[in-house]
Formats: structure tokens, C-alpha cells, sequence
């Protein structure tokens, strides 16, 4: 087992996907199949999560957007995964569902994370960018460019794009787009 997938495990286990379900899908936590969590949304598969947290190998002390923060749970793993000298941010663009997400985060102790709502008509936040990690939980249909404009030089994406899951490393030249082939995945459109 790999460093990198070893950390996302622990993540998992330190941060259990049960708090950040509503109290009708709680005993359903253990599914691994995404759950509904009202508003259209959905708190993901948690082996899908899983492969995204792998993919994304997201260091100690990183800079990350979480697009589609949803129940807040991707956001907390993500601020596990930096840990205190990071900082991290959720965005959605349903306001009850960044209510959820405030609330199941404050319950934890990572003041380094946050979740606040999406910009109407702008995908992410460019304002804060540049970003070494984006984790994106819905489906744009195509690599949105906004997006990948928000990555640091070093740094990567990771989303779902017509059913592929994609990595998207910039470096200096550019950027680089990698599909994850071999798997199909549905997710709630980026809107």
C-alpha cells in the first residue's frame, strides 16, 4: 500500500462519513453507494471518494478548493489530509447544502477549513486562486478552463468530465490531462 493511499485510508477512518449524513441516512453510512442528502445532491460513494482522494495526493500544507463541497464530508478529508499549515475551501452553489456543510464542519476541529457559497455565474474562486489541489464532485460535461486557470504551477485537479474521471496536472509548460481509464462515473451536474 502506497504512503499516499495509506494517508487517504487513515483520512477515511478519522473522519467517518456517518456526521455528515442527514439523520435519515445515517444508518446507511456503510453503503458504498452515494446517499442522498436533500437539494439534488448526493454525499459520494465512498469508493469513489476514495479513488479521487488517491488520485488527487493531495501534501501537508496545501492550498485546496473543493468544488461541489455538498454535506462538507469531501472538505473535511481534504483538511485531514493538509492538516494545520493548509488551508481549504468548500464551495456550493446551494445554499442549504452550505448551511449543512458549515455546520457538519463545525463540529470538527479544522480551523483551517471553511465552506462558503459559490460565486453566481463563476466556477470556483478565482479571487483566491491559485490553488495547489481542486476537487471537483460534480459533472461539467468538459474540463471548464475557469478551473484549470485556478491551478498553481505544480499543481493538480481532479474531476469527473462526460463520464471519465480526469487528472489535470499544470506545470510550467501547461496543462496536462490524463483520463482515468477502465471506470465510468455518474455525478450530479456542475452547475
Amino acid at each position: 500500500m502506497s504512503t499516499e493511499h495509506s494517508r487517504v485510508v487513515a483520512a477515511m477512518a478519522a473522519v467517518p462519513r456517518r456526521r455528515f449524513l442527514p439523520e435519515d441516512m445515517k444508518e446507511n453510512a456503510a453503503l458504498d453507494q452515494p446517499l442522498p442528502i436533500g437539494h439534488g445532491a448526493t454525499n459520494s460513494q465512498p469508493w469513489t471518494v476514495q479513488f479521487m482522494l488517491d488520485l488527487l495526493r493531495v501534501p501537508e500544507g496545501a492550498t485546496v478548493l473543493d468544488v461541489g463541497s455538498g454535506s462538507g464530508w469531501t472538505t473535511a478529508l481534504l483538511a485531514h489530509l493538509t492538516g494545520p499549515k493548509g488551508t481549504v475551501t468548500g464551495v456550493d452553489v446551494v445554499p442549504e447544502l452550505v448551511e449543512m456543510g458549515q455546520r457538519n464542519l463545525a463540529g470538527l476541529d479544522f480551523p483551517w477549513a471553511r465552506i462558503q457559497p459559490a460565486v453566481q455565474n463563476r466556477l470556483g474562486l478565482p479571487d483566491d486562486a491559485p490553488f495547489d489541489r481542486i476537487l471537483v464532485s460534480a459533472e461539467p460535461g468538459d474540463i471548464p478552463a475557469e478551473l484549470e486557470a485556478q491551478l498553481a504551477v505544480g499543481g493538480r485537479m481532479v474531476l469527473p468530465a462526460s463520464g471519465v474521471m480526469w487528472v489535470v496536472d499544470r506545470d510550467h509548460e501547461g496543462w496536462h490531462r490524463e483520463p482515468v481509464t477502465g471506470y465510468r462515473f455518474a455525478f450530479v451536474p456542475l452547475v
